[in-house]
Order: C-alpha cells, then structure tokens, then sequence
C-alpha cells in the first residue's frame, strides 16, 4: 500500500545528510506507513518529527524490529506454507468465525475443519477441497473452488494474518525497514512528518562567458542525486553550504544493560558488637587589502571596458548561433537559463533556495540551475614559478560580487563564444576576491635567474666565553618578461615567501598572501620587462673565545669586530694558552722520561737476580746498584717538576678561565 505522505521538502548538505518533509492526509485512526533502508534507520529516529497540523495526535510511531525473519514468523500464531496456502490456512483457524459467499448468497459461521472428498467429472474423480462450517446448530460442508470470498470476521485472527503477510512482505526487501505512524482523531486530517537522513553531498559546477563589452556572467548549477527508492515529483529543493555537526548514533538496535545479581539474604546469629576505637586527633579535607582603489575600481560598479577580457579578432566574431541570427550567445544564455534562487544565511550556513518545483526520479540526479549574475572581473596573468616555469596562466581576477556565497566547484570559461579553458573555484564569501587560472598563457615568456651571497657582518657580541658574529644572507631574483602578445596585459608574478624580508630596494608586493608576494606589473605589446626582487635573512658565526689565536685576534681588530681593551683580553688569553701549552708539553716529556727509567731499573732488577756468587759477581752487583741509586735520584727530581708543572697548570686555567668569563662585549657596525 503505498504511503499518502509524499515528499514536498527536500534539503541537501555539503556534509553528507538531507532534511526530508512529507506532508499527506489521514482520516480517522488510519496508520501512515513508511519505508526507509536498514542502514538509515539511525538517522530517522534521532531526527523525526511528526505532527498532526488539524487537531488530531500521532498516539505512538512503531517500526520493524531487528530480529530474524524466521524468529519474527516463529511467534506469529499462523503459518502459511508455499503451496497449498488456502486450505493449510483455513485448516489452522479452526473455531474463526467467517462469511463466506457461496454462488448468489452468503453464510455465516464458525470453521470446523478442512476434508478432502474425491468428486467425480466427467470419467474420472478428482480430490476435491471442502470447508466444514458451524451454521447455528448445523455443520456444512462447502465446496472451497466454488467460494468466491472469505472474511474473518475475528479481530484477533485477521491481525494476526495481516502481521504474518506484512512480515513476508517485508522480506522480499531485506535492506527494507518499515515504519508506521498510529494516529487519532476524526475527519480527514493533514500530517508532517520530517526527518534527517545520509545523502549523496550536493555538488556546484560554473560557467563563466567573456564579453569585451560587458561585465562576466556567472552561470551556476547544482548537481542533485536521488539514491532513494522513491521519485521526487514537484519538491521545494534547497541547497545548504556549510558543515554543521552532525553524526551516526546506534538507536535502532536493542541495547541491554548489564543488571547486578541480588540474592537473597539469610539471617545468621547476632554476634557481639565491638565499635571501633576512635582516633585521637582525626581529621578531613577535601582550563590586504586587494590593492589601491583595485582593479575593479572603489565605486563597486561595473567594470570598464579596461578591465575586460580583449576581443578575438573580428574574423572569429559571430552574430548569431548556429547561424539563426539575432540572438547572440549571452542573450540566449540569460532567457533559457533564467533562474531565480532565494538566499539566505542561516548563522554560518548559506542557503540556495530554488524557485520552482524540481522532479528527480529515484536512482536519477539531475542539474539545477541556481545562479545566473554578472560579477567583477577582468582578464589577468598570473606567474607562479612552481606551477609552469617559462609561462604565466591566463586568469580571471574574480571578484564576488554576486551577493551569493559560491560553493567551491569545476568552472568552464567560454570568451568570444568559444571556450577557452577550465578552472577550480574556492568557496567564495560576497566581495571575496581570486585568481581564477582557466589556461596557460604562451604569448608571454618569463625567465629567472638567481644568485646569493652573504652581506657584512652588522653586530657582535661575547658573553660567557662565546663570540656571536651577525650578518646578513642576502638573494636577488630577476625576472625578465617577455610579452610577444599584440595587445597590453596585466601580469601579476608570485614571488614565494620563506621567512625572509623585503629589502628597501625592492619594489613594494601589491598582495600578500600566505606562501607568496604578488608582483603588478603592466606589459606594454611587444615589450620587455624586468622585476628585481632582493631579500635577506639573518646569520650568525660562533668563535670560543679560549679557542682564537693571534692572527684571528688581529684580523677582528681590523675588521671593527672588537676593539683594543676586548683585543688585549683576547691576546693575554692566547699567551695563557700557549704558557699551557708548553706547560703540557714539559710534562708529557717528563712522563716519558719517567717511564723509560722505569723499564731500565727492571732489567736491571732482573740481571741482579740471575748473577752467581764469586769475585767478580759482587763487582758487577756494586756497579748496577750504583746505577739504580742514580736512576732513582732522578725520580724524585722528576716527580718534584711534574708536582710544580702541575700546580702551574692549574694556575693557568685559572687565569684562562678568569679573562674568559670576565669579558662582555656588544657592537653595533
């Protein structure tokens, strides 16, 4: 049974959903019923409303459970099987009072049972169905071929027929979930009922025609899809631009929640209560501006005839299309495609509001017109290195003046009534201004050329042992433009910004944007052009100051680096340093020293321990020990250096440490 709510509403959003309203008529305590897919079913319970706008009520709204279709049929009293239907029927409501027509009358009564008799025709005998009726005090048997109608006259028994038919209907579609709205009151009544459900993101495309004598005209369309299952005939449509909150919420399928296990309790003998002692001492305590009056003028009117994209040659003019004559392409432009669209904002969201009814068939999208306006604009180049090195892109300087906010989409642009290219329109806010790149510019040739180097040192400063030396990184890019074109164009050259400054003697950035600053230049037909573009960066070198040597200390002393008192600290320190040196040095050959009268006094140990008694044994004992005094004479002197070499060490550091740590120095050159 079809529904009498229809689709009258249709509102679509650029975040993925659809604002659906029906409107339809109930009479009496008719139930409204409508169908939804399994997955939407979340959506339309968190967001339906229902009304009853004549004064009657909606008592309840129920839908199709989530169990299985075989456990929903197991709890229905009847079962129909596939075939022999009938008569397994009528065999399964025995005692169900019915009417039943027989030929030109009519019975009523109580069904006893089913019987099958053999009856014959012609030469053979066929089993025949017959339907034994309780008629008063009488049974009769009928003959089921020749009822020509049956009704259960028992409320219980036909509801729960109509249950067990809808439940089989219903699963012939099994992505198919029903929803019925119980209703009360009396007379014929109208019904509201809206909700939200997942569609298909509404998407924008443009047309942009060029006119050397007329502003640009903006031509837009939306792109609908119907995914549904149900036509939409004569719907008010509206198209939202925005991304309001929204979300999938899990309402459709039973939750149960977790219960606590209470026993029952059994009393036990009351033993003796012994209260807790008490504590001694307890207590408690308890998150720019677009340019100079612009390319557009500061009045907001219309474009000159400057600002317009340059005529074709007059041999590609047309007057007419298709050769009918009279009628050039933007008049016939603005006749067919003649569009009102109401707007609106809606706190950060923009409405479209089409004017007239739109029909989508189901598993159909369709393209609706919804903007048809003349906006700001003229025909620009624009030089962006990264995108095509040796050509600008032709553009469309767009300014919104349409009033509209434009949803971002594909833009095909047509001049002199041939097209000429394609482009990407942002999302556009009224009197928003952008560069539309449609197609690449080859009657202009631009060149670069780059070079670095670094600038004088320009501060130094010493603290705590370290000197900073700061300068400038400086770089220059050269543009060279060559405009081969016969006519004159604006070229606008996007130079990149990398944390680097503007020096003073570059030309002053007609925009800034983010990643770039834009360059205006004017080319005369023909002509050259040459934009300079100068940026520095700060640098800086780091020195120890314990580190430099003399010849270092003398060249920053030339250079203005440091001045005479910081020079002399500098050089004392040097001296220290090579006093240390030296000081290393005597020690290290004294250590050497020490170690090779080390190994001499144990081969001289060990020729001792190996000689025999005798005469000239003990000569050669005496010899060798006198040698080992001598060596060890020498120990000890070296010992005594090493312990004063030592302490001068530590002296020196000292004093190194002391000059280094003592100096502060800042210039400014």
């Amino acid at each position: 049974m079809p529904s009498p709510l229809s689709i009258r509403r249709v509102v679509l959003y650029k975040h993925g959903v659809g604002y659906f309203e029906r409107r339809g008529k109930v009479t009496g305590s008719e139930t409204a019923h409508l169908d939804f897919k399994a997955r939407d079913m979340n959506d339309v319970l968190k967001s339906m409303t229902v009304l009853d706008l004549s004064g009657g009520s909606v008592s309840a709204v129920s839908y199709d459970s989530t169990k299985p279709l075989e456990q929903l049929l197991s709890e229905a009293t009847i079962r129909i099987p596939e075939h022999g239907s009938l008569t397994a029927l009528l065999g399964q409501v025995k005692g169900a009072r019915v009417r039943a027509r027989i030929g030109g009358g009519q019975v009523e009564g109580v069904i006893v049972g089913m019987e099958s008799f053999p009856v014959v025709q012609g030469e053979a005998s066929v089993i025949r169905p017959f339907l034994t009726l309780l008629l008063g005090g009488a049974l009769r048997t009928f003959d089921v071929l020749e009822l020509s109608e049956l009704e259960f006259l028992d409320e219980a028994v036909r509801k729960d027929l109509e249950f067990y038919l809808a439940t089989v209907m219903s699963s012939y579609k099994k992505d198919s979930k029903r929803l019925s709205i119980l209703t009360a009151g009396e007379g014929t009544r109208e019904l509201f009922v809206s909700y939200v459900l997942e569609s298909p993101v509404w998407k924008t495309s443009y047309r942009i025609l060029l006119d050397e004598a007329q502003p640009p005209l903006l031509q837009g369309w939306a792109l609908v899809d119907n995914t549904g299952d149900e036509d939409w005939v004569d719907v008010e449509l509206s198209l939202i631009a925005g991304l309001p909150v929204s979300f999938v919420h899990d309402l459709y399928n039973p939750r149960y929640q977790r219960r606590p296990v209470v026993e029952v309790r059994s009393e036990a003998g009351v033993a003796p209560v012994i209260p807790e002692e008490a504590l001694a001492d307890a207590s408690y305590e308890s998150a720019a501006e677009m340019m100079d009056d612009g390319p557009f003028g500061s009045s907001g009117a219309a474009p000159s005839a400057s600002m317009m994209p340059m005529a074709a040659p007059a041999s590609r003019k047309r007057s007419a299309i298709g050769g009918r004559g009279g009628r050039d392409l933007r008049e016939t432009l603005e006749q067919s495609t003649a569009v009102k669209t109401f707007t609106k904002e809606v706190g950060d969201l923009f409405e479209y509001g089409v004017d007239r009814p739109v029909t989508v068939h189901r598993n159909q999208s369709a393209l609706v017109p919804i903007l048809h306006r003349p906006f700001e604009g003229r025909r620009v180049l624009l030089y962006n290195r990264a995108t095509r090195e040796k050509n600008p892109m032709a553009c469309i300087e767009f300014k919104n003046t349409t009033g509209l906010t434009l949803e971002g989409g594909p833009v095909t642009v047509t001049e002199d009534e041939t097209y000429v290219g394609e482009a990407m329109l942002d999302t556009l806010k009224p009197d928003d201004v952008r560069f539309v790149p449609y197609a690449v510019e080859l009657s202009c040739v631009v060149s670069v050329e780059n070079d670095e180097d670094e600038g004088p040192v320009f501060r130094v400063h010493i603290d705590r042992g370290t000197m900073v030396a700061e300068f400038f990184h400086q770089r220059r890019a050269k543009y060279t433009v060559r405009n081969k074109a016969k006519r004159p164009q604006t070229l606008y050259v996007e130079h990149p910004r990398t944390g680097w400054d503007l020096m003073k003697d570059a030309p002053t950035p007609t925009e800034t944007t983010d990643g770039f600053w834009r360059f205006k230049r004017e080319l005369a037909p023909g002509a050259s052009d040459t934009l300079i573009v100068t940026e520095r960066t700060k640098g800086q070198r780091q020195y120890h100051v314990g580190h430099l040597g003399a010849q270092e200390v003398a060249f920053f002393l030339d250079s203005r680096f440091i001045d005479e008192r910081v020079a002399k600290v500098l050089r004392a320190v040097a001296e220290l340093r090579e006093k240390l040196s030296r000081i290393d040095r005597d020690s290290s050959r004294l250590t050497e020293e020490r170690n090779k009268l080390f190994q001499e006094q144990e081969r001289i140990r060990a020729n001792i321990d190996s000689l025999k008694s005798g005469a000239s044994q003990r000569e050669l004992v005496e010899r060798f020990v006198t040698k080992l005094n001598t060596q060890e004479d020498r120990l000890e002197t070296i010992a005594k250096t090493q312990e004063r070499l030592e302490q001068e060490r530590v002296q020196v550091e000292q004093d190194i440490t002391q000059n280094i740590q003592s100096l502060r120095y800042e210039a400014e050159l």
